[in-house]
């Protein structure tokens, strides 16, 4: 039976491409950081389904460019000669003043070299439906596609994010996790890195007794701050 937990470990942390789980996508990770670092392709694409990782990625290259304030990704922002980087999340869903925006700002972004912009949709630019020049300029640079992470994969995919961030984990814990808790990634990415914050306070390890104490500890504080019928 999937166990719940507690309403403050469904909140994802702030996204960001460290916390972000590539899995196969590795490839669109590293393109997001050559464009942040100021190397990368002045147009990236990123296409793929409701809950693939479209928007976390959006929303970390946007947090990264504003040096961690809470960027906003939608709709189409103003060019601005002094900005180097536009993030322009879900373009499928731009109305006839946002695709004329969005033409303009593509046109702007490629007369001045050095300035980026990240584009993301449900679908692939050759079969969004947008006025045909927008579509066109959304293949002008990289085009990825996000593929989901499979659940005979998840429990590489977590253990690999662990690892990266130097995490001491017990073999069994995963395979733990992916049987007591909601098996979708961002959850249990968040599940994990709460654990591991847990685990650094503590100087102890990643295990299955560390998790169940955790979650206890989550239950009780949780249920200490209900207020009582009266």
């Amino acid at each position: 039976m999937v166990q719940q937990i507690p309403l403050d470990l469904l909140r994802p942390p702030a996204p960001t491409l460290e916390n972000f789980v590539p899995g196969v996508n590795a490839a669109v990770v590293a393109a997001l950081g050559d464009v942040l670092a100021g190397r990368g392709s002045q147009f990236v694409h990123i296409w793929g389904a409701s809950g693939s990782g479209r928007s976390h990625l959006l929303a970390a290259v946007a947090r990264a460019a504003s040096h961690g304030a809470q960027a906003i990704v939608q709709g189409v922002a103003a060019f601005d000669p002094k900005r180097r980087l536009y993030v322009v999340d879900d373009v499928h869903l731009l109305d006839t003043a946002g695709q004329m925006a969005l033409f303009a700002l593509q046109n702007q972004v490629r007369e001045h070299r050095g300035t980026s912009l990240v584009t993301a949709a449900d679908l692939p630019p050759s079969q969004l439906r947008l006025r045909d020049d927008v579509r066109t300029r959304l293949g002008w640079g990289l085009v990825f596609a996000l593929r989901p992470i499979a659940e005979s994969d998840q429990a590489a995919a977590l253990f690999a994010y662990a690892r990266a961030r130097g995490a001491r984990v017990d073999e069994d814990l995963v395979p733990y996790m992916l049987t007591r808790l909601p098996r979708d990634m961002r959850t249990l990415v968040s599940v994990l890195d709460a654990l591991d914050a847990y685990a650094l306070a503590r100087q102890r390890a990643l295990t299955i007794p560390l998790l169940r104490e955790f979650l206890q500890q989550d239950y009780t504080h949780s249920a200490q701050g209900k207020p009582t019928d009266t």
